[in-house]
């Protein structure tokens, strides 16, 4: 494969010493957020798209050795395979860490009796919540449901999750809850991406990690990073990355010069 030119315009001179200084790491771990990360936010979740240019860098990181690629998402695991379309090398990890593919697929949630009696309750409780307001509709999940508001009015949006964390946590005990952009999840178990990277990190047996997203859960991955890797947020809000770009187009530029240093031979093969 020839060597993509390099492009730094536009991104900070720390961000790319960052991105230089982790590319000659012999293992890499790159871990990416989906929804607002490689793909623009859409009001149909089943539309979005990673942009090309993203889809691009990512598979080129696919490509080289030593370095592999996860998908870290709050989607359940069907539709982050379909989102994504990536070549089977590519680890996914769906709602929030509860599903997994790996190398050797294992893609089944057990829930036991309990837990499958309270994800009934939430379907009733929620789904009463859904058809009270318009455009508010609830999504399932393996382990809960994520109630999405992205189209009703601030109103109705507002109101909507104020009575469904109100009547959730009413009938479900130990209910996880939590809070994204225009959606809240509801969930009989308990993961973060956090736990999900560091899953991925001891799999892959990585000296380093990259992790980048844009959302409130995807804080919790960037608590888990150590010194030595890099974090980077897409779009506004407060975050503990250390590093911080526009939106998706960014993170495209991001993915293919850290592809481009790693195809410059620098890191140990």
């Amino acid at each position: 494969m020839s060597e993509a030119p390099v492009s730094e315009k536009g991104l900070s001179r720390e961000l790319v010493g960052a991105l230089n200084e982790l590319a000659r790491v012999k293992r890499l771990l790159v871990a990416l957020d989906f929804d607002g990360t490689l793909a623009p936010e859409v009001d149909d979740p089943e539309q979005a798209r990673a942009i090309p240019e993203a889809r691009a860098a990512v598979l080129r990181l696919l490509a080289l050795p030593n370095t592999r690629v996860a998908m870290v998402s709050g989607r359940a695991l069907a539709s982050l395979e379909k989102v994504t379309d990536l070549p089977d090398t590519t680890l996914l990890v769906g709602s929030h860490g509860i599903e997994i593919r790996l190398d050797e697929p294992d893609d089944s949630l057990n829930l036991d009796s309990r837990e499958q009696q309270q994800v009934q309750v939430l379907n009733e409780v929620l789904g009463e919540v859904a058809d009270s307001f318009d455009q508010v509709w609830l999504e399932p999940k393996p382990a809960g449901f994520a109630l999405h508001t992205r189209l009703a009015t601030e109103h109705n949006s507002r109101v909507a999750h104020l009575v469904a964390l109100s009547e959730a946590r009413a009938e479900v005990e130990d209910l996880k809850i939590r809070t994204g952009k225009n959606v809240l999840e509801f969930s009989v178990r308990n993961t973060t991406k956090g736990e999900a990277v560091e899953h991925l990190r001891g799999y892959t047996n990585a000296d380093a990690v990259f992790y980048a997203g844009d959302d409130v859960t995807d804080e919790d991955a960037f608590a888990a990073l150590a010194p030595h890797d890099l974090g980077l947020k897409s779009g506004t809000g407060d975050t503990l990355a250390a590093y911080r770009v526009a939106g998706p187009h960014q993170i495209a530029q991001v993915l293919a010069l850290l592809a481009t240093y790693r195809e410059g031979g620098v890191h140990e093969q």
